[in-house]
């Protein structure tokens, strides 16, 4: 059974439990990746794929398509164009095969960046709100 095909998962539990086996692993590994370097995030599905909330807003996703998966990190991953030059990338989204995801180190670096991004928003929009 692909995704695509599976009722919607309601839990992260739940779509890795749809997957062939080689993508689940790799979205696991992924998953502790995320974990670890967001450890205050809340899990959730959103938009039909495993997510990490921080704050209440969405701060990463993860998925499987029929010939990749793929780490859905943000805007961030233009920071880290020479790093992931080995994947495929576009629009925030690194695609990657199962047995290669991009190393633990890059992984925990665009979650961190995308953690700061987002602190930086929220700053910039206090300080616009508190100038009114």
């Amino acid at each position: 059974m692909t995704p695509m095909s599976a009722p919607k998962a309601t839990t992260v539990d739940e779509y890795m439990a749809t997957l062939p086996a080689d993508k689940r692993a790799a979205l696991q590994w992924l998953r502790r990746r995320i974990r670890d370097a967001a450890p205050g995030a809340e899990e959730c599905i959103s938009y039909g794929i495993p997510g990490y909330r921080l704050d209440g807003k969405l701060l990463v996703h993860f998925g499987a398509a029929a010939k990749h998966c793929a780490f859905y990190a943000g805007t961030v991953i233009a920071d880290f164009e020479r790093e992931l030059a080995a994947y495929e990338t576009s629009k925030g989204t690194i695609r990657f095969q199962p047995d290669k995801p991009p190393p633990a180190t890059l992984i925990r670096k665009l979650v961190r960046a995308q953690i700061a991004r987002r602190g930086a928003s929220r700053r910039r929009g206090t300080e616009t709100a508190g100038r009114r």
